[in-house]
């Protein structure tokens, strides 16, 4: 374990999941794609391996849940059964309210997932959402993201092309702003202009990026990180020119970006990680600003990149030079102001 640096920092994780597939890996054949790794490497992250994460020295003031599929229900209509996701991880937040599990409020705010696609008829869906939230529930992610190379998302390729230009999915994301909740957009690097129509048809919807727009090093865009930085850091000047748009700086421990630093053994440092990720993290806050940027975990998916305590180390040598206002912002701030929480 690394020694902690900046260890006051106050620090709000705003996106981590929780999940078991303890069972869905057990006979499992070896892995095919870098991303196959995810679920052998952390087959069981519940409120214990979080809490063990969260205990590594780090301030860790609160969490947010993110959504993965997670616990949905068995039964009843399929629309509803994501919101079996919501119930668990609202429990997961009573156990962690306990003080047992120790100081950080985990799942402070929760992110669930509805099919938007399903137009105006998903208000019943997200309303049962923010029922089942205990007050937590804060908005939706539906992933977007697509290749026409399948071995860029591996086991993730089920999503069909251009899904945020469709008229369905449009009149759905409508309903979010009715009722105050965000949206957090998971989609790769070539399809960041998608994002940035929508949140220009969508003005009072904010709208969180994840993962700095998932730039990718693998498959057909191996041996081009160079070339796709260049594309990718256009991209993010659009989308931060539109107010309603918030970055999430992190999810670069995943294999899509095909950093040496992927599944090292043993895991990378602090100064590794801080080297490779400097420009991504770098051209977001110049671009956005650290008021609207926010460092994530993306625990356990970044695992196979970083333990807990080097990713945040990693972040912190990054902003060694930051302002303390600048530093607030991006480590808390801006999370407790998009999500709604109070530390």
């Amino acid at each position: 374990m690394e020694q902690i640096l900046e260890p006051d920092l106050p620090i709000v994780d705003p996106h981590h999941h929780l999940w078991d597939f303890s069972e869905r890996f057990k006979d499992a054949p070896p892995p095919s794609h870098p991303f196959d790794h995810v679920g052998r490497l952390s087959p069981r992250y519940l409120i214990e391996e979080l809490s063990a994460d969260l205990r590594r020295g780090h301030n860790v003031r609160a969490t947010v849940y993110m959504e993965c599929g997670a616990m949905y229900r068995a039964d009843g209509p399929d629309a509803f059964k994501p919101v079996g996701e919501t119930e668990f991880v609202n429990g997961v937040a009573a156990m962690s309210a306990s003080g047992i599990y120790g100081t950080a409020q985990a799942c402070a705010a929760i992110v669930g997932h509805a099919d938007l696609r399903a137009g105006s008829s998903v208000a019943a869906v997200l309303e049962a959402h923010i029922a089942a939230g205990g007050g937590r529930f804060r908005g939706i992610r539906q992933s977007a993201s697509y290749d026409a190379d399948p071995n860029v998302l591996g086991m993730l390729a089920h999503t069909e092309p251009h899904r945020f230009m469709s008229p369905d999915f449009r009149r759905g994301f409508a309903e979010l702003a009715k009722l105050g909740l965000s949206f957090d957009a998971w989609l790769l690097e070539p399809q960041l202009p998608e994002v940035t129509d929508l949140a220009r048809a969508f003005p009072e919807t904010s709208i969180i990026v994840d993962h700095v727009g998932s730039p990718l090093g693998i498959g057909a865009y191996a041996g081009r990180r160079a070339e796709r930085f260049d594309i990718w850091r256009k991209s993010i000047a659009e989308l931060a020119a539109l107010p309603n748009v918030t970055m999430k700086i992190g999810g670069l421990g995943m294999a899509f970006i095909g950093f040496d630093s992927h599944l090292s053994d043993p895991p990378a440092s602090s100064e590794v990680l801080a080297a490779e990720w400097r420009p991504y993290v770098e051209t977001c806050i110049e671009a956005f600003g650290a008021d609207r940027c926010m460092f994530e975990s993306n625990f356990p998916v970044d695992r196979c990149g970083a333990t807990y305590d080097a990713l945040w180390n990693a972040f912190k040598r990054i902003t060694e030079n930051a302002s303390a206002d600048e530093k607030t912002a991006l480590y808390s701030g801006t999370a407790c102001r998009v999500y709604r929480i109070a530390i």
